[in-house]
């Protein structure tokens, strides 16, 4: 049986003597199964706890970094710092540097500025390009690994993505609108922040991909680099409601759900179906409001979890490599709101 711990510490552990462990370990007879069983679990226990002194009095640093819109920085920045002191007895703190948009030379001149200041860890959502995937590279060199959130950049010396995936989050809204369509006419608006979010054109993706499996004759209109700003999306949206008759439903994969419906109210307009992602403030409020049918949702603070599991890992202070599995979707509504919070 492969162990690392000296027999004195097994004994102790499982409450038997010496010698019963010396047979154990080397499978002689004269043991019941019962007492073996008591050994094993010692070892188990013993390796887990392992883990745990290694973390005591292990201090982390942590930099946020992100390109989003303020509504979406709060609620990871809330579960983040909800979740931190369910990681001890490792100490975390965090650093953050969020913006709702970053010039591209100011973003990867804030990840070199990390590198060069040290840090033990970055989280990081941004864009999918190659100078951010250079500043991750440089990153890396220095042993600081990075962990993307929500949207990935995954040609890139990041250790790990955590998040939904994003795919599957498409062609389930898609499920969904299609279900609130039905057979009327009419053609679904996609509004997106950008083209360079990995997780965003993956979840457009996935719902044009279902929506043309399953309804091929349905119109899909789009707009893009809306940047998830309220402001944008009501003007973008604005202009497509008075080009466009015939919008019957909308899925909102990157945020500005207030700009949106504002731009449909404005002209007297409705809409049987509409999708949106994660439980923001102002996505609560409309969805209670009947203003969305639906909010995508999947668990930040497990999201985070995950990125701290990895770069403890990185560093030697847990068991790994820390590979998070995608977070699960949940599809919110109104009745199952209260659930989700509690």
């Amino acid at each position: 049986m492969a162990h690392s711990h000296p027999i004195r510490e097994i004994a102790q552990q499982a409450g038997v003597s010496e010698a019963t462990v010396d047979r154990v370990l080397h499978g002689r007879v004269g043991v019941r199964e019962g007492t073996a069983a008591q050994v094993r679990q010692a070892i188990a226990d013993l390796d887990r706890q392992r883990s745990q002194l290694r973390l005591s009095g292990r201090r982390f640093m942590l930099d946020l970094v992100m390109e989003t819109p303020r509504r979406f920085s709060d609620l990871t920045r809330a579960a983040l710092e909800a979740e931190l002191p369910t990681l001890r007895p490792a100490v975390f703190r965090a650093r953050y540097h969020v913006r709702e948009a970053w010039q591209p030379e100011e973003l990867v001149a804030e990840l070199d500025g990390i590198a060069r200041r040290g840090s033990h860890g970055v989280v990081l959502k941004a864009p999918d390009t190659p100078a951010v995937a250079a500043a991750i590279a440089r990153l890396t060199a220095r042993r600081i690994p990075v962990v993307t959130v929500v949207t990935d950049v995954p040609q890139s010396a990041r250790i790990a993505y955590v998040g939904m995936d994003n795919r599957a989050a498409g062609v389930t809204a898609a499920h969904l609108v299609t279900q609130w369509v039905g057979e009327s006419r009419g053609a679904l608006l996609v509004v997106t922040s950008g083209r360079l979010f990995r997780g965003e054109e993956e979840r457009e993706t996935g719902f044009r991909s279902e929506i043309h499996r399953t309804d091929p004759a349905r119109r899909i209109v789009g707009i893009v680099d809306t940047g998830g700003l309220d402001a944008v999306c009501h003007r973008e949206v604005a202009a497509v409601l008075a080009s466009d008759p015939d919008i019957v439903a909308v899925y909102s994969p990157g945020g500005g759900n207030r700009g949106i419906v504002a731009a449909f109210d404005e002209v007297g307009r409705r809409y049987r179906g509409y999708i949106a992602h994660d439980l923001a403030e102002s996505n609560r409020e409309l969805l209670l409001a009947g203003r969305i049918s639906a909010v995508l949702h999947h668990d930040l603070r497990a999201d985070l979890r995950g990125a701290a599991h990895a770069i403890m890992a990185f560093h030697g202070a847990i068991d790994g490599p820390h590979r998070p599995r995608p977070t699960a979707i949940q599809i919110v509504v109104p009745p199952n709101l209260a659930a989700v919070d509690g």
